[in-house]
């Protein structure tokens, strides 16, 4: 086993480095950062020229890829503009922890992003249990009783919700349980924001104003995974050793859980290895109809503005996180089957 996890981790490292010289590419393309420095006033002709030399910019890709991997604290950079590299760089690269600043603000992009990764987290973790919770209930449930009303009823609703985009999910929610509740007379749920600024950030609010949020990003993934259970735990409580665990006349709830849920959560764990580093990410469409102050939200905001150091910091985050978490996907695998084993 922990050969096995020092040699993914090995292969972790040209596969970062290949994305990130993918990634990094296709940035050069995405759009003009100099172009979002001005706001409204765009910046002449002289001072675009200045401040691509100040930034580097005007440097050929591999020299720009090459500073924002190992920095430029080894060479002089020209900060005046003149055209005359005179000042040694302070860079440190990525491979040091330096994502370098945000065009925008000049802070940190590193810091910019773990400020709003612990509120996207704390959205994304809730709503991945929901998911997880509910699509096991419900797909279980409907393989245990299946061709039943309530199965052939939550088919019918899963195929609706299934075919839903997420932002008619979230725009129908906000107008039911916000505006028409407010209208009737019931108790509503806030729409934007993480709290009130009037009550202050207290668990209540954080609380209240997640739940429109959660069930936005949960319903289509719930819609989705139940089925995948439901067809999993079908197919393995028709396998032989199921049926003599049932003549051995062990109870039906050891049966489903013991027998028949362990076997069928392969898929279902595969489903969520892939889903679970997207949290890093947040929900882009989600966070920005809600408001919610995360990395999804920031992830737009930068992309409007071609902000390249924050929009790389996210998207390498990301990178990390799906290969860690393909790996501890891997190694479910062997505790869930036995008859896999990682060598």
């Amino acid at each position: 086993m922990v050969n096995y996890i020092i040699r993914r981790l090995a292969q972790a490292i040209p596969q970062l480095f290949l994305i990130s010289i993918i990634l990094f590419v296709l940035m050069q393309s995405f759009g003009d950062p100099i172009a979002s420095l001005g706001v409204r006033t765009p910046p002449r002709s002289a001072d675009r020229e200045r401040l691509r030399r100040q930034l580097g910019l005007d440097q050929p890709v591999y020299t720009q890829y090459l500073v924002w991997l190992i920095g430029n604290d080894w060479m002089k950079i020209d900060m005046d503009g003149d055209g005359i590299a005179e000042t040694p760089g302070k860079r440190l690269g990525v491979l040091r922890g330096d994502f370098g600043n945000s065009l925008i603000s000049k802070r940190p992009a590193l810091e910019l992003i773990t400020e709003r990764l612990p509120n996207t987290l704390l959205l994304m973790i809730t709503a991945e249990l929901v998911i997880i919770i509910f699509s096991l209930m419900i797909g279980v449930y409907s393989a245990v009783k299946p061709y039943t009303f309530f199965d052939n009823f939550i088919t019918g609703l899963s195929f609706v919700g299934y075919s839903m985009p997420i932002f008619l999910i979230a725009l129908l929610s906000m107008y039911l349980f916000s505006i028409d509740f407010k209208e009737w007379g019931l108790p509503y749920l806030p729409t934007v924001g993480m709290f009130d600024p009037q009550v202050g950030r207290t668990p209540g609010q954080i609380a209240l104003h997640m739940v429109l949020p959660v069930f936005a990003l949960s319903l289509i993934s719930i819609a989705g995974y139940s089925r995948y259970v439901r067809s999993s735990m079908l197919e393995v409580l028709g396998l032989d050793y199921v049926r003599t665990a049932r003549a051995k006349g062990l109870r039906e709830v050891r049966v489903v859980a013991r027998h028949g849920l362990r076997n069928a959560l392969l898929p279902f764990v595969t489903l969520i290895g892939l889903d679970i580093p997207f949290l890093f990410a947040g929900a882009v469409v989600t966070e920005s109809i809600f408001a919610w102050p995360g990395t999804g939200r920031l992830f737009v905001e930068r992309t409007a503005q071609s902000d390249f150091p924050v929009l790389m910091g996210i998207l390498m985050l990301i990178g990390v996180a799906v290969i860690i978490f393909q790996l501890i996907t891997d190694i479910t695998y062997s505790f869930l089957d036995p008859r896999i084993r990682i060598e």
